[in-house]
């Protein structure tokens, strides 16, 4: 394809060894590490990666870390403690860190981000320049995005925001989504369309997004290695996927090159 994307701004690093968490909802079956991400990207002319922070294994941001000090091509983003100092996360910023995780979906015990310590946390991410990127259930995102949006600080939605599967476009999730991202300081990713329960519903959630933003707020992805799925994607389908969503060949180079590299 001539319009591959230039960033894929959500993927995962790994290695089969290393720490999970006891929550962790998937067990992987083969190394994803860096190096061999670095090929997959090579292979479809991607020009540039952020690393996912993986909740499967918790404050163990080391690999990632270590990935970005051997990649410059690649940033990253990282779970940290909410009482994590300003100079470790300066030196991780250093290290090619843009940004926070954070994860609602089968934890078992969510950040409260309206907490004295959360506060404290999403304020050195906004001096930093950071963003927060996260994904969490449909009924709690209205929450979560007033919480980022009240601190000053840019929020990036994974997945389309995961609506709600019976209510679609039409959940308010969706609806609270949409309206962050007519405010100026919410962007979301096109990204993880095979986890949905159609093409139709992916598309449709494109469609919605696209009407709202033009594509000034939408970045790609591929979710690669496809937890879960890493048998029934492939990295080309993903980029297919992105052609599917948004026909229009100047809209993708927005969504897959000028608009992550501006944020």
């Amino acid at each position: 394809m001539n319009d591959t994307p230039l960033v894929d701004t959500h993927f995962h690093v790994y290695l089969k060894d290393m720490p999970l968490t006891s929550w962790a909802w998937h067990h992987p079956p083969e190394d994803a590490s860096a190096e061999r991400f670095i090929e997959v990207m090579d292979q479809h002319g991607i020009g540039f990666g952020v690393i996912a922070a993986a909740s499967l294994h918790g404050q163990y941001n080391d690999y990632v870390i270590r990935s970005l000090r051997r990649h410059k091509r690649l940033r990253g983003t990282v779970f940290v403690q909410p009482e994590t100092d300003m100079y470790t996360l300066e030196r991780m910023k250093a290290d090619g860190v843009v940004g926070i995780r954070l994860f609602f979906r089968r934890v078992p015990n969510p950040p409260d981000l309206t907490s004295p310590e959360y506060r404290l946390l999403l304020r050195r991410v906004r001096d930093l320049d950071w963003h927060v990127h996260t994904l969490v259930s449909s009924p709690m995102l209205p929450e979560v995005i007033q919480a980022v949006e009240g601190a000053g600080v840019k929020l990036v939605i994974d997945h389309f925001g995961k609506p709600d599967e019976a209510l679609g476009v039409n959940c308010p999730g969706f609806k609270a989504l949409l309206a962050a991202v007519e405010r100026g300081r919410t962007w979301v990713k096109m990204s993880g369309g095979f986890r949905m329960p159609s093409k139709d519903s992916a598309r449709s959630y494109a469609q919605a997004l696209l009407r709202v933003s033009g594509g000034e707020r939408l970045m790609w992805a591929s979710d690669w290695p496809f937890a879960a799925f890493e048998d029934r994607v492939s990295y080309a389908q993903t980029i297919a996927d992105l052609h599917d969503w948004v026909p229009d060949a100047a809209t993708r180079r927005l969504i897959g090159g000028e608009t992550p590299m501006r944020l």
